[in-house]
């Protein structure tokens, strides 16, 4: 312990031992002591160490100190040392502050000490892996150093360390717990980890936002009082753009979730707008640019409009003009919101129209474009906030012809008003004003609002514009070429390249793919020997790009030429490039303009962004159209005037065959148009059928319901025959029994009358149906060409018919057997039941003659509902069956005749079923008024029988 109170505590006696003598032994104690106390002191004063003497302690403990990490997890304290002695030696932030006076070798070799020993460190994965499994510990001493040592690690060797956490089980989602720590410290420290955590890595990324990174966070930002709040605020929106820029997934689930809506409070800013921290500027730029990144021309088209149109719906958008036409907003925040809103409105329509409604706070109000144009042309606004003007106007009109209409119109001689200032008067005053800088934005602002938009283009040949007193007025396009054309005149050459280059850019843009506007650019004479002299003149290097410019129009001047003028036809202008500048110095000229190395910067994004005004020389769209013609334009100068003819020629031909495809699809179309006809009858005419087949199907319940009370009724006739047969013995009760059997057969004589007439019923619906089917037969056999089939089907529908006559009569003669069977029951049971019980019977015969008169009418109405179901199933087959007169309708039909003829055989089978069944009832019946007392004999016994009768009646008269 002397030792160490030696090193910690003050001098001892004796020559004291140098810093790496003393590391050595402290590394000796750590590793070979026993007591816990011991190593502590150790490693504390290691950590004491380890920033005066960061090579020695690097080198000799690093060892002992991940040991330490592996061996002594259950106490905090040693732990925490060993975590800050390791941040001390792997961390450049202590010895950036130290060494700001040194020179830069230093500071190098103190950086590179750091990296060295990050890679010791991690050259063994577990050891990252054991930094997490730290992470774990809620004790501060402990969880806060793990946390600044991954930060540390993360700096130095970032791809390496993602690579292990990346793989490690849960890795991701205990660094994600530190957002929820209490403690303010950790859960700062922890934006500040996962922030390099996140950098470059998708994979993470992605762990990251589905960990539910975005909630967190957005809950921080708000805690923290949005964009009025500090350092942590910023930490959040760092880490944000760090999840969402170029993560298209992570794009779509942050607007998937609803955060956009979130975002619109950050830009509540109140009407007091002085006084604006260096925080606040910094949240609110970030938070900007965190709307960008949503919106982003890189990113893929559709999830940009999806994520603009929730902006819209919001309220976003109309927050972010707000502040864009508040007062007291700093520049550089004005100019961020300016590119913001640029890119919300960019190709969406519905934001475009928004924008151009907001007018400025302003007496008169003006539109917020022309305010933002007068800002673009005053060349004492700032540079970068002119730039970002020319954005937002190019997003306004990108995609937008009408607002490209709108903009052309306010040129128009018929809508100027002289009250007031618009657009295209802001435009033509920045397009000749002296301002160079004020003219290309003027020029390519133009320029956007004739992008593929012949309409406008036409149009703007119409402007017309005074130069001076007792002049007449000029054209615009006669202006800007006059411009170009006079030269030293009114443009000192070099100092004036931004002019004549957006002057060349406006016009190429301009005259490309309209004929009508070559036409009017080569009918001045004093053009084409301008550019020819532009062309073929030696110039400086300067003056290339302008070569090259000239070099383009002049080619454009051939591509896009009708050949209305006889002087200026494509062969002539193809000569005089021939003679006065030769066809491969011209092609080379012309390749000047994407040789330049101003030309590939301006192509790779929208957004003019530029570290100066003079590097401010071409435009991203008009680079896409050079791209699309210098090929074009190559091949026609090339092109001999046979050559020309055979492509006219094949233009013609494909022209013919483009007319004979479109007349195809219109017949095509037309046919599309019947057959969806069709489909819609058949899908008529299927419902009907649908209609047809239910009411077919309630008709058979009905059947059914009538055949299942016939089988429960005949069930109880077996029971009670078989009560009456065991009660025939006991003579005191037989006249009772007698009546009571009576009165139930009487009931069951009248169901089966009931069942008869229904069967009567059915077998008229048969008639009905066979009448139809031979008379469908019969229109079938006149449209049809073979007859032979319809004449069988002809014959098979009378013998049905014959047979269901044959049937019919057997059934009259039943009912009149039934009838002669009822009338000899009611005579039995008058004879066998005393004379006081007959007022009982009269009344109950009474009763069931009245519920048989009901049933009667029920019947009656049952019959009337299936005839007129059959008229309105014949009226619907006689419509389906004119609706189509081919055969291979008939023959369909014919099948479908041939079908129900088998199912009305299949029917009067049944019948005859159900008749069988009836006599079978009907010679029980007659056993059971035999076993009753009731003589009963067959039809000549019964004649027999009457005639005995009536003797007898003779004979009593006698008497």
């Amino acid at each position: 312990m002397n030792f160490f109170r030696g090193v910690i505590g003050g001098q001892a006696a004796g020559p004291q031992p140098s810093g790496a003598e003393t590391i050595q032994k402290l590394c000796d104690r750590v590793a070979s002591s026993t007591l816990l106390e011991d190593r502590r002191d150790a490693v504390r004063a290691l950590k004491s160490l380890s920033k005066k003497y960061r090579m020695e302690v690097g080198t000799q403990a690093m060892d002992h100190l991940i040991n330490i990490l592996q061996t002594d997890r259950s106490d905090s304290e040693i732990l925490g040392y060993a975590l800050d002695t390791l941040y001390n030696l792997i961390c450049n932030d202590e010895e950036e502050e130290q060494d700001e006076s040194e020179d830069e070798n230093a500071q190098k070799q103190a950086d590179d000490l750091g990296a060295q020993f990050t890679d010791t460190f991690i050259q063994d994965p577990e050891h990252v892996t054991l930094l997490l499994a730290l992470l774990e510990e809620f004790d501060f001493h402990v969880r806060w150093p793990a946390v600044k040592l991954l930060t540390a690690l993360l700096k130095n060797q970032c791809v390496q360390v993602q690579g292990v956490i990346l793989v490690s089980p849960m890795g991701v989602s205990r660094l994600m717990d530190l957002l929820a720590d209490s403690r303010e410290v950790i859960r700062n420290d922890g934006l500040l980890l996962l922030q390099q955590l996140t950098k470059s890595n998708a994979a993470i990324q992605k762990i990251v936002a589905f960990e539910n990174a975005f909630e967190r966070l957005l809950d921080i930002i708000t805690e923290e009082g949005s964009s009025d709040g500090g350092i942590v605020v910023e930490d959040c929106l760092l880490l944000l753009l760090n999840l969402l820029k170029n993560n298209s997934s992570n794009q779509n689930f942050f607007k998937e979730g609803s955060y956009i809506q979130r975002m619109k409070p950050w830009f509540e800013v109140g009407d007091d707008n002085s006084g604006w921290s260096a925080q606040k500027v910094t949240n609110l730029h970030l938070m900007l640019q965190l709307v960008r990144v949503m919106v982003s021309p890189v990113n893929s088209p559709g999830a940009t409009a999806s994520c603009q149109k929730s902006m819209y719906q919001c309220g976003l958008l109309q927050q972010l003009c707000t502040i864009l036409m508040a007062t007291g907003v700093p520049a550089d925040i004005l100019t961020e919101t300016i590119n913001t809103v640029s890119e919300v409105i960019r190709g969406s329509q519905v934001n475009q129209d928004y924008f151009a409604s907001v007018n400025a706070p302003s007496n008169p109000p003006r539109p917020a474009i022309v305010v933002l144009l007068m800002s673009m042309v005053n060349e004492r606004q700032p540079f970068v906030l002119r730039c970002a003007v020319l954005y937002c106007f190019q997003c306004f009109l990108y995609k937008n012809q009408k607002g490209q209409g709108e903009i052309v119109a306010t040129l128009l001689p018929s809508t100027i008003d002289a009250n007031s200032i618009s657009a295209g008067q802001l435009l033509c005053g920045g397009l000749f004003s002296a301002d160079s800088l004020s003219n290309w934005c003027a020029a390519v602002a133009l320029a956007h609002s004739l992008q593929d938009n012949l309409t406008q283009k036409e149009q703007l040949l119409r402007v017309q514009l005074a130069t001076s007193l007792g002049k007449p007025p000029v054209s615009l396009l006669q202006q800007c070429t006059n411009i170009l054309s006079q030269g030293d005149k009114i443009i000192r050459r070099g100092s004036k390249v931004q002019t004549r280059v957006g002057l060349l850019m406006l016009l190429c843009t301009w005259i490309s793919n309209c004929p009508i506007a070559v036409t009017h650019f080569l009918h001045n004479q004093e053009n084409v020997p301008f550019l020819t002299a532009q062309i073929s003149e030696n110039l400086g290097e300067d003056e290339r790009l302008v070569q090259g410019l000239c070099a383009l129009l002049l080619g454009i001047c051939i591509y896009y030429n009708d050949n209305s003028l006889e002087n200026n036809t494509k062969e002539k202008l193809k000569q005089l490039i021939e003679k006065r500048i030769g066809k491969e110095n011209f092609v080379e000229k012309l390749g000047f303009i994407t040789k330049h190395e101003l030309y590939s910067r301006a192509a790779q994004k929208p957004q003019p962004v530029f570290p100066s005004p003079e590097q401010m020389l071409f435009d991203h769209e008009f680079t896409k159209l050079v791209k699309e013609l210098e090929g074009m334009i190559t091949k026609a100068v090339h092109k001999s005037s046979e050559e020309e003819k055979k492509e006219e020629e094949v233009k013609k031909t494909l022209e013919q065959h483009d007319n004979i495809v479109t007349q195809y699809k219109e017949l095509i179309r037309e046919q599309d148009a019947q057959i969806q006809e069709l489909k819609e009858q058949v899908a008529s005419m299927s419902s009907q059928n649908e209609q047809m087949h239910t009411t077919v199907t309630q008709q058979l319940s009905q059947i059914q319901q009538h055949k299942d009370q016939y089988n429960i009724l005949k069930l109880k006739l077996g029971k009670e025959n078989q009560s009456q047969s065991n009660s025939q013995g006991d003579g005191s009760q037989m006249n009772g029994l007698q009546t009571e059997e009576i009165t139930q057969l009487r009931e069951e004589l009248e169901e089966l009358r009931r069942q008869h007439a229904l069967l009567q019923t059915q077998l008229g619906d048969k008639d009905a149906l066979i009448n139809t089917l031979r008379s469908e037969a019969s229109q079938t056999a006149e449209g049809s060409t073979g007859g032979s089939d319809n004449t069988e089907l002809l014959k098979e529908l009378e013998a049905l018919r014959s047979q269901v006559q044959s049937q019919s009569a057997e059934i009259n003669q039943m009912k009149t057997e039934r009838q002669e069977l009822l009338r000899r029951a009611e005579a039995g049971s008058s004879a066998a039941v005393p004379g006081s019980d007959g007022s009982l019977d009269a009344a109950k015969i009474a009763e069931l003659e009245s519920r048989l008169a009901a049933q009667t009418t029920e019947t009656e109405r049952l019959k009337e509902e299936g005839k007129s179901s059959s008229q309105s199933r014949a009226e619907l087959e006689q419509q389906l069956a004119s609706a189509t007169s081919t055969v291979a309708i008939l023959q369909t039909e014919k099948a479908k005749l041939q079908t129900e003829v088998q199912e009305s055989k299949k029917e009067q089978d049944d019948l005859l079923m159900l008749l069988a069944d009836q006599d079978q009832k009907i010679n029980s019946l007659k056993l059971r008024l035999k076993d009753l007392g009731e003589t009963v004999d067959d039809e000549d016994d019964l004649d027999a029988r009457d005639q005995t009768d009536d003797d007898e009646e003779d004979e009593e008269d006698e008497d």
